[in-house]
């Protein structure tokens, strides 16, 4: 039986890079797929399935993320699975970075993350179960110069998805985070050679990860593989910075 049959899942940032490979392997292991993202492009034709709906979302926004949730359930009947992915870069040195640009990096990954955790669990305590995959990034674990909001955020989201695995637990409700560490995306094939090459060569299994290697990670939390998992965080890095 496919480890998700039968079940609803929200992905937010689910459009491209990694949302949109953590949404192909759920339709794969048959569940339904909600996703949510500010510009949803062409991820409907791109999944080409009738298991799937696409909704622009804001997660900034609560009103947005209950939303998205309200379409899981008045379309498919539960939410199962939420994945917190969306996420934006606004990189420059603490020494010129712009506050708004602070305070939209942090409203985008961790307030967002917030909102997709706390309204989730709303539905999923009711339910007796679900799983929580919030995507955290291994700067939340070293921090990365250049990157006072993107680290911060993504540390924040470690300590929210323990938080959160505590108060849920008990209701049937599981949350855990991946740190992904460089994987290949729009956004980071976007950055100059000499970074990339730099990051590289931090990497004992010396490439970069593709975002199906996260998406089965998040499969894995998603799915009763996991069922004894709470509060956990896992690398997906190559190695990198053990």
């Amino acid at each position: 039986m496919p480890l998700l049959d039968g079940r609803v899942a929200v992905v937010t940032g689910g459009a491209q890079g990694i949302g949109l490979a953590i949404a192909a392997a759920f339709l794969r292991e048959g569940a339904s797929v909600v996703l949510g993202d500010l510009n949803p492009g062409t991820a409907l034709a791109d999944l080409g399935t009738d298991r799937v709906r696409v909704t622009r979302c804001d997660v900034t926004s609560g009103a947005d993320v209950e939303a998205l949730l309200a379409t899981a359930v008045t379309e498919f009947g539960s939410v199962d699975v939420m994945v917190n992915n969306a996420g934006i870069t606004r990189d420059a040195s603490m020494r010129t970075m712009r506050e708004e640009d602070f305070d939209q990096v942090i409203a985008v990954h961790l307030k967002g993350t917030w909102h997709g955790t706390r309204h989730a669990a709303a539905i999923m305590r009711e339910q007796g179960r679900g799983s929580i995959v919030n995507i955290s990034s291994l700067s939340g674990k070293v921090g990365m110069a250049g990157q006072t909001n993107y680290s911060a955020a993504k540390a924040g989201i470690i300590g929210l998805t323990k938080a959160a695995a505590k108060e849920t637990a008990r209701f049937g409700v599981r949350v855990n985070a991946i740190q992904p560490g460089l994987i290949r995306s729009p956004m980071t094939t976007a950055m100059p050679e000499k970074v990339w090459d730099q990051k590289m060569a931090e990497i004992p299994m010396a490439r970069a990860g593709e975002p199906g290697e996260v998406a089965a990670v998040a499969l894995f939390l998603a799915s009763d593989l996991s069922s004894y998992m709470t509060g956990t965080t896992l690398e997906v890095t190559g190695g990198r910075f053990m």
